[in-house]
């Protein structure tokens, strides 16, 4: 059993809420079924390049050959990609090979996108190009209602918001800075949902990814575009509603805290006009404090290191673009070394700390 289990069942057992027989129980009962069922990471890791690279041999086999077939052999191997991953899961699914299952469902998953591109070259149809998108997230949605894995919530979970940031896309030019700046809104706030959707391990993961790029990108988006403004109160709330209602559907109540996030990237998108100002960089360093604070208010570590992480760059960022080009060559590479040896050395202390409280 791993020995953070065993802390956790003797503190159990000090505390009086497990009596020693019990306890004793529950040891011989997972010391019998201790890593029977579960996969090491080796086989978890050859699993994941498998599907991987059977994935990408197939894709490959068929754009190869692609250009000497019919077309009705054209979208006869586009059904079959599809049909045989979804098979071969379904076979290793009922042979209790879960790990086989998710990866060849999450290839099936895969080709469908792949086949739906192809068959729209195949019968020359219509271009628009996010209708493809939606069919290919409504795929992944009726998949993830058949099988409830990880793999198909997180298709389901990237493919919606990129069906509708392809719609913005392709109604509004990201050339124009309003148009970025309110995708860069809506995708940063939703980064913060899923990040904070505590039930939903995958969506936990992919918010955390997302998270600090998107910071990024709305930060810097007025220096990348200039600072013409117009429309901007409308297009900020149509950016934040959606994020918001689904904050709402995946935290109940708890998701007044993502309104208050809701303000904080409100005001990042106001205040990124001086991208060299102090003002960026404090609300930067306000929005990792608070990042820090919602961590250990609900018990969650992993906020606690993005939001330590974040902090870091912000100060990196502040030290690159106002500090090192007021000082010399010599004194701005001992003030990065002092930054990054008694900084680093700071901030991992403080961080050990708050996950300790956790």
């Amino acid at each position: 059993m791993p020995a953070q289990w065993e802390q956790v069942l003797a503190r159990w057992q000090d505390a009086g809420l497990i009596d020693p027989d019990g306890a004793s129980r529950i040891r011989e009962f997972e010391q019998k079924q201790g890593g029977s069922g579960r996969l090491r990471w080796p086989a978890i890791l050859a699993i994941s390049l498998g599907g991987l690279m059977l994935m990408a041999g197939v894709l490959l086999f068929v754009s190869a050959h692609w250009e000497d077939l019919a077309p009705s052999r054209r979208f006869a191997s586009v059904v079959a990609m599809v049909v045989v991953f979804h098979l071969g899961g379904a076979h290793a699914s009922r042979s209790q090979m879960e790990a086989l299952a998710i990866a060849l469902h999450g290839a099936g998953t895969a080709a469908l996108g792949a086949g739906i591109y192809l068959s729209g070259q195949i019968f020359n149809m219509s271009e628009h190009w996010p209708a493809a998108i939606l069919m290919w997230a409504a795929g992944a949605w009726i998949a993830w209602a058949l099988r409830r894995d990880w793999l198909q919530l997180s298709f389901a979970a990237i493919l919606t918001p990129a069906w509708i940031a392809a719609e913005w896309v392709d109604a509004n030019p990201l050339a124009e800075q309003l148009a970025f700046r309110t995708l860069a809104q809506g995708m940063l706030l939703l980064a913060i949902t899923y990040f904070t959707a505590t039930r939903w391990k995958p969506l936990v993961w992919i918010g955390g990814l997302a998270l600090l790029p998107w910071t990024l990108a709305l930060a810097l988006s007025r220096q990348l575009f200039g600072v013409k403004d117009g429309g901007e109160v409308l297009a900020s709330v149509v950016a934040l509603a959606l994020p918001l209602a689904a904050a709402f559907m995946l935290r109940k109540k708890s998701a007044v805290l993502n309104a208050v996030a809701a303000v904080w990237v409100l005001v990042l998108n106001l205040v990124s006009h001086d991208p060299n100002g102090p003002l960026l960089y404090l609300w930067c360093g306000v929005g990792a404090a608070g990042l820090v604070a919602w961590g250990l208010y609900e018990h969650r570590s992993e906020r606690i290191n993005i939001g330590m992480a974040g902090f870091a760059i912000t100060i990196l960022f502040f030290y690159f673009s106002s500090v090192m080009d007021k000082l010399g060559r010599s004194e701005s590479l001992i003030g990065l070394g002092v930054l990054f040896l008694a900084g680093g050395w700071a901030l991992e202390k403080l961080r050990r700390r708050l996950v300790a409280r956790v």
